[in-house]
């Protein structure tokens, strides 16, 4: 299933909240993972998901990836700070464990990355026994390599996000200006690690049940 994203819309399409809405209940609650290329609306798409099925009577809640980042002093440790968001710069077993809670659990509770001051705070998100649905979302979630690979049998709907690689890079050269990153330095760290990280993850990305085609000229996300 191919759904279209209009130009400058944030309303998901209705056929895609639809299904989600109509998913069997397996487990404890279900998992709808949203992945894609870094900036390419992962996160907007979940946060207007989750509004729109609460509108529908669904209770759900939005689990971020970015909560895995390893610190940035463990990077360093490890030369890797450079490469931050690649997928060895994640605890990604500890992440594959945490799906695995929430879809057994009644309560579970999760980091949260604060992009303001760059690190993970432990603990700050949760998902309560109220909630059968979580929307997660992330970079490596249909990820061909272990152990990410271990996610996909998770997963009750997957949902991959095709964005031209064009607008990545704009859209990652915007939120790295946002950080107080000069022209240059945004430009070089958006196709020095941003685009390398889409591209390792486009090249290795499992087939997803839902493809949002995201249109050129879409407006930023």
């Amino acid at each position: 299933m191919t759904v279209l994203l209009a130009s400058h819309s944030l309303k998901p399409p209705a056929q895609l909240v639809e299904r989600i809405a109509a998913l069997p209940l397996k487990g404890r609650r279900r998992l709808v993972a949203i992945a894609g290329a870094p900036a390419s609306g992962k996160s907007t798409l979940a946060a207007a998901l989750t509004e729109h099925l609460a509108q529908a009577g669904h209770t759900s809640a939005n689990v971020p990836m970015d909560g895995f980042h390893l610190d940035n002093r463990l990077l360093d440790e490890a030369g890797l700070r450079a490469r931050k968001g690649a997928p060895e710069t994640f605890d990604a077993g500890g992440f594959v464990a945490m799906m695995r809670r929430l879809k057994s659990e009644e309560e579970a509770c999760f980091p949260l990355f604060d992009r303001g001051r760059d690190l993970a705070v432990a603990g700050a998100g949760r998902v309560g026994p109220d909630c059968d649905l979580a929307i997660v979302e992330g970079n490596y979630l249909l990820f061909d390599e272990p152990p990410w690979n271990a996610l996909a049998p998770l997963w009750d709907l997957s949902i991959w996000i095709d964005t031209p690689e064009e607008l990545v890079l704009k859209r990652t050269v915007e939120r790295w200006l946002a950080h107080d990153h000069t022209p240059e330095a945004a430009r070089a760290r958006a196709e020095g690690n941003d685009l390398a990280n889409a591209r390792r993850i486009i090249a290795a990305r499992l087939p997803s049940d839902v493809t949002v085609a995201v249109p050129p000229d879409a407006g930023g996300l």
